[in-house]
């Protein structure tokens, strides 16, 4: 069957604001260095004024996790759409435009009447980025509003992790998907995030999700400590969806599908500038592969070149420049013989 988009990504339209912050400002803030946490906008004018006193300068970027999954698909050459709540103000006509300038299409966001989504990122001098993130009117999003003709002529759903916040919407989301006939896959997001899912979240894998993207920190937090080893971690999970992955930074990545694993390396990098965004261009580059049936390693490979490009620039959105050379990398791929 021929679908009008290979997938919609479902999350929050957020707008990034990008600092680079020392060590000891970052001490400063309450929290875990390298997670994320929900703030309100008071919370966050408060971050925003004291990155201003100390004259560090902010670049706006879209972001959010699917957002930032769907763009990098679409900047790979399929054709996709997006659910998820925009404001009223400016920012919000910002991230259209951006998603508009891509190729995406915007015509299944929803519109609310408070201000957009933002998300400030710090990002340390080892490139790790620690992020505080006011819903605005991502938030306001209900179930009621979403029904499976928001996925009508959609193959795919890509969903972050940060919609089991609100576990109702989540649900609502899922099913929806489901009853579209859409295969799902769901990126964990953060640690938060899987501590904050609880024990629920491994019915809503065996249940709904077909691919599952884990880092080395959600993968821990799923299974209470890292001892069990990450191919072990991706294993369990793929006892419960079809493809499971575990991420491990620089470390690469173990791939479980159909029952085999498959280690995959990381591309080296010169230098990390920022990791914002890294787990979301690595499975746009996945999603890639596995929606055109190709094999895990290929779906790795691409995978991992995307994310190696990602963590070399400030955010998330990647110059059109190094998209070619990420292009040209696929289509090596492409005429590679399979292996024996």
């Amino acid at each position: 069957m021929s679908h009008l988009f290979k997938l919609i990504g479902v999350g929050s339209p957020v707008v990034d604001s990008l600092a680079h912050v020392s060590d000891a400002f970052l001490q400063t803030v309450s929290g875990a260095k390298g997670g994320m946490e929900l703030v309100d906008s008071v919370a966050l004018a408060k971050l925003l004024a004291a990155i201003a006193a100390e004259d560090i300068q902010l670049v706006q970027a879209p972001g959010g996790s699917a957002g930032n999954t769907a763009m990098g698909v679409a900047k790979l050459g399929l054709p996709v759409t997006f659910l998820g709540k925009l404001g009223n103000e400016v920012s919000a006509e910002f991230y259209r435009e951006r998603f508009q300038l891509i190729g995406g299409d915007t015509s299944r966001f929803k519109s609310g009447d408070q201000a957009n989504a933002r998300c400030l990122s710090m990002v340390t001098p080892d490139g790790e980025r620690t992020m505080r993130t006011d819903l605005g009117a991502a938030a306001t999003l209900d179930p009621s509003e979403i029904s499976a003709v928001d996925f009508a002529d959609c193959e795919h759903a890509h969903i972050e992790g940060y919609l089991l916040f609100n576990r109702a919407l989540m649900d609502q989301v899922l099913r929806s998907a489901k009853e579209a006939g859409c295969t799902i896959s769901l990126d964990l997001a953060s640690f938060e995030v899987v501590h904050a899912a609880g024990a629920d979240l491994k019915e809503i894998l065996r249940e709904y999700v077909d691919v599952v993207f884990a880092n080395e920190d959600e993968a821990g937090a799923f299974f209470g400590d890292a001892s069990l080893g990450y191919e072990a971690m991706a294993a369990e999970l793929g006892k419960l969806c079809r493809t499971a992955v575990v991420k491990m930074g620089a470390d690469g990545a173990w791939i479980f599908q159909d029952g085999a694993s498959e280690r995959v390396q990381a591309e080296k990098v010169e230098k990390v500038v920022d990791t914002t965004g890294a787990g979301d261009l690595w499975a746009a580059g996945f999603l890639h592969g596995w929606l055109r049936g190709k094999s895990p390693l290929y779906c790795g490979k691409l995978a991992s070149k995307v994310g190696a490009e990602v963590v070399q620039i400030d955010g998330a959105a990647i110059p059109d420049d190094r998209w070619e050379i990420i292009r040209a990398f696929a289509q090596t791929l492409d005429s590679s013989p399979p292996p024996a």
